[in-house]
């Protein structure tokens, strides 16, 4: 379990970055995820090739792990729309609403009891959303695609917690992320009608930005976060990456100097977050304690 939870906390750190990475990366939002699976599929489909590793799966599987990797496509460009029309700060504490939708989505789909204390401590987050937001109106697109995000980000652990049962968390990210890509192929045309880009093919920047979001914040978090996965639930996960505001708000504010912008009650509001994560953190201790007597 502490194994697993080191994991899943460097995982965390890892996904703060990629917010810091969006903003560095000028291209639109939605070419921005396309060329992050691009060169994420690539690079996972040579690395296993070359180790033997790449397995056939049965087509009813192959169609739900394509599913759950539209899903993370999806996460993923409401994610930097957030960064991108709000600021850094804004798309990391909108993501913290996960914990909430997390509470509802995982026991209607894998058909178990609400819990109280889960769905209260998803509320605290929720109200250190409205407590910033409250005094933040210009961010309303961004904090829009922020609470898009977090939808997504609470469905992907749930549906990926069953898959991981039956397959390797190496296999899963290839053929997840090659499905959103696939999907993002079809649905960024009509996306950039919505939502124009300045531009379509990476400067020499977005370029080296990208290999980064793609080989540290991609490849190398998503095999942490899944074998993080087989240990702890979907939402001790989606709580935990509620630490991704922390994380990603302190570099936004030595990168970007958006503290400057920031009133008294922003900080009050991620402090609702931060206490919702650290009293799960206890509860799944003393769970632990009690578990090995």
């Amino acid at each position: 379990m502490k194994k697993a939870l080191l994991q899943l906390h460097i995982a965390v750190f890892l996904a703060g970055f990629t917010a810091i990475l969006g903003k560095l990366i000028t291209l639109n939002e939605g070419l921005l995820v396309w060329f992050r699976l691009l060169i994420t599929v690539s690079t996972l489909a040579i690395m296993l090739y070359y180790q033997k590793r790449i397995k056939a799966i049965p087509w009813g599987d192959m169609l739900k792990i394509f599913g759950v990797g539209v899903i993370v496509a999806l996460h993923w460009v409401t994610f930097y729309g957030s960064v991108k029309y709000g600021n850094v700060s804004v798309a990391l504490v909108c993501f913290s609403a996960t914990g909430f939708f997390t509470a509802f989505f995982e026991p209607m789909i894998l058909r178990r009891k609400l819990s109280v204390i889960e769905i209260g401590l998803g509320m605290m987050a929720i109200a250190g959303i409205y407590i910033i937001f409250d005094f933040h109106p210009q961010y309303k697109l961004g904090i829009i695609f922020g609470i898009l995000s977090a939808m997504g980000s609470a469905l992907f652990p749930i549906f990926n917690k069953r898959l991981l049962v039956v397959y390797e968390p190496q296999t899963l990210t290839l053929y997840e992320l090659g499905g959103g890509l696939l999907a993002l192929t079809v649905l960024v045309p009509l996306y950039l009608q919505k939502f124009p880009a300045s531009y379509y093919v990476p400067t020499a920047t977005d370029w080296l930005w990208l290999f980064v979001l793609a080989w540290l914040c991609t490849v190398l978090s998503f095999d942490l976060q899944l074998n993080a996965l087989k240990k702890v639930s979907a939402f001790t996960a989606n709580l935990t990456y509620n630490l991704e505001p922390v994380y990603g708000i302190i570099l936004a504010f030595i990168f970007f100097k958006e503290n400057e912008n920031l009133h008294r009650e922003f900080y009050l509001g991620v402090l609702l977050i931060l206490l919702a994560v650290v009293l799960q953190m206890w509860r799944i201790s003393r769970q632990y304690r009690r578990q090995r007597g």
